[in-house]
C-alpha cells in the first residue's frame, strides 16, 4: 500500500504542477549550445514563457505531456516514495536509539529515486518530447512531432526498438539520485526540526508543508545541473543507429553545455525549476503525509502502521 500512496500522491501533485514542468523545460532547451546573446530569447522569465506558449500554442498546450508526465510520476514515486517510506518503518534509516542517521537517508532516499527513473524512464522520454514540441515561432531544440502518447511509444519503438525507448536513462540515475535525496534527506531532517518549535506542536500538516517548502528549494539547488543535463539527452534526436545527433554521452553533453554556454549554463531554468519543483514537492509531500495519515486512521487493519513523522 506504500507504493500506491507515494504514486497517488504525485499524481495529485502532477494535475497542478504538469504546466510550471512544461515550461521548465522549454527554458532548459531555449539557446542549446549557443552562447548568451547569440540566439532570440523567446522566453524571458517563468511567467513570460507561460503567456508566450498559450499565445502561440494555445492555452491547452500548458498541459502538453501530461498522460505520460501522471503515469511516470506515479512509478517514480510509487517506487521512490513507497520503498522510501517501507525503508524507513524497517528502521533502516535510523540508529538504535530511534534517530534519522543522516547517511543512510542520503543513501536510500538515492537509491530509492533511482530505481523509480529507470523503471519510468520511457514515459519521461516520451513526457520531454511532447513537451519541447512548439509553433515554429517559438521552438528550440530537436522537434520530434509526435501526434500524441500512443503516437510517440509507436514511432520510437518502430524506429529505434525497446533501446530506444530507454535512450537517456543513464543520465536519469544522478538526476533522481541527487533530486530524491536532497529532497528526502532535508525533509525528514525539517520535520524533526520543526517539531522542536512550539508553533508546529499539534500542527502536523503545517509541519509538512513548511519542510517540504525548504526541501523544495534545497532540492533545486542540487537537481538543476542534473535536470537540464538530462533534459537534454532525452529530447535530442538520433541518427538511424540511434547515436545522438548532439551528445555522445553525458560527459560529452557537460563539456559541450560549459564550452558553449558556460558554467551557469547547467543552472538555466533555475527559477522555472524551482517554481514547478516548490510546490510540486510541497503538493506530494502534503498528499503523502495525510494519505498515510487517512490510511492509517481509517481503514481495518489489525496493526496501524508507524507514521513516517
Amino acid at each position: 500500500m506504500d507504493f500506491v500512496i507515494g504514486g497517488l500522491a504525485a499524481v495529485g501533485s502532477g494535475f497542478f504542477t504538469n504546466p510550471l514542468e512544461l515550461v521548465k523545460t522549454r527554458m532548459q532547451i531555449q539557446g542549446e549550445l549557443s552562447t548568451r546573446g547569440q540566439y532570440v530569447v523567446r522566453y524571458k522569465n517563468f511567467f513570460n514563457a507561460g503567456l508566450v506558449i498559450a499565445k502561440h500554442d494555445g492555452l491547452l498546450a500548458l498541459q502538453a505531456g501530461l498522460v505520460p508526465a501522471q503515469w511516470f510520476q506515479f512509478v517514480l514515486n510509487g517506487i521512490r516514495l513507497g520503498l522510501f517510506q517501507t525503508l524507513n518503518d524497517k528502521g533502516f534509516t535510523k540508529n538504535e536509539k530511534g534517530e534519522t542517521v543522516l547517511y543512510r537517508t542520503i543513501m536510500l532516499g538515492g537509491v530509492c529515486g533511482s530505481l523509480g527513473a529507470v523503471v519510468g524512464s520511457p514515459l519521461y522520454l516520451v513526457k520531454t518530447h511532447l513537451q519541447t514540441q512548439a509553433a515554429q515561432q517559438i521552438s528550440f531544440g530537436h522537434q520530434h512531432n509526435h501526434d500524441g502518447t500512443v503516437d510517440a511509444f509507436r514511432n520510437i519503438y518502430s524506429q529505434q526498438g525497446i533501446k530506444g525507448l530507454f535512450r537517456g536513462t543513464l543520465s536519469a540515475i544522478p538526476r533522481n539520485f541527487v533530486g530524491s535525496t536532497s529532497q528526502l534527506t532535508s525533509f525528514e531532517y525539517c520535520k524533526n526540526w520543526l517539531k522542536k518549535h512550539p508553533l508546529y506542536y499539534n500542527s502536523p500538516l503545517l509541519t509538512t508543508f513548511t519542510a517540504s517548502f525548504i526541501g523544495g528549494f534545497i532540492a533545486t539547488i542540487f537537481i538543476t545541473p542534473f535536470d537540464l543535463i538530462s533534459t537534454r539527452l532525452y529530447n535530442q534526436g538520433v541518427d538511424p543507429k540511434g547515436r545522438g545527433l548532439l551528445y555522445k554521452g553525458y560527459l560529452d553533453c557537460v563539456f559541450k553545455i560549459v564550452q558553449s554556454e558556460g558554467v551557469f549554463g547547467l543552472y538555466k531554468g533555475f527559477w522555472a525549476g524551482y517554481l514547478r519543483l516548490g510546490p510540486h514537492t510541497v503538493l506530494s509531500l502534503v498528499f503523502w503525509d495525510q494519505l498515510k495519515w487517512f490510511y492509517q486512521n481509517y481503514s481495518f487493519q489489525a496493526q496501524p502502521k508507524l507514521h513516517f513523522a
